[in-house]
């Protein structure tokens, strides 16, 4: 998709265009359903990768699959979080437009909020789902060095690649590369690289 260009027409003159004009201007395919999994599938693997270094991570085995289900709800949790309080300020939400997907679910939960709040939402909210990224790797951490384990390892290795290289790298390449908010969305920067 080809980046807008501002123009000195309309109500707000010079700033970025509404996704209406954006729409008018360029019109957006539709996002796939098979976009959408592929947007989520990495944030399920690490959901499970994590929520196994979390059960593995706990030394009793009552607690440690306990330990594991909470981590797993607690990334359930986090996207239903992102869907209640960032997707209803996305100027593309209750859309096909959404590349994840979560726009339409989160208005069956909320109504549509000021989009021009977006980018604050966002920073505000993030940070709530991060200890996922962290969490599975303390708990890894924990079972290598009570008992080296190549299970524990792989689980380790594998949680760190997906988590911080594939998600990210689906999410900017990928779903990113063909949000039609990019431009004022937080995680792209802003920027024009996508």
């Amino acid at each position: 998709m080809q980046d807008v260009e501002r123009t000195e027409t309309g109500p707000d003159a010079g700033e970025t265009p509404s996704p209406a004009d954006v729409i008018k201007s360029c019109p957006l395919a539709r996002i796939p359903r098979t976009q959408e999994l592929l947007d989520n599938l990495p944030y399920l693997v690490m959901l499970v990768l994590g929520a196994l270094l979390v059960q593995r991570g706990i030394s009793h085995a009552a607690g440690s699959w306990l330990a594991a289900g909470l981590y797993f709800a607690y990334g359930v949790g986090g996207a239903l979080w992102i869907m209640l309080f960032v997707c209803p300020y996305c100027h593309f939400y209750d859309t096909r437009l959404c590349p994840c997907g979560y726009g339409q679910i989160a208005a069956k939960l909320r109504a549509r909020q000021d989009g021009a709040d977006f980018r604050q939402q966002f920073r505000r909210h993030i940070p709530v789902i991060v200890p996922l990224w962290f969490l599975p790797l303390i708990a890894g951490g924990l079972a290598l060095t009570r008992q080296f384990s190549w299970l524990d390892l792989a689980l380790l290795l594998a949680f760190a690649l997906n988590s911080f290289v594939v998600l990210p790298l689906v999410s900017r390449l990928y779903g990113c590369a063909k949000c039609p908010q990019k431009e004022s969305c937080p995680w792209m920067g802003g920027c024009k690289r996508a």
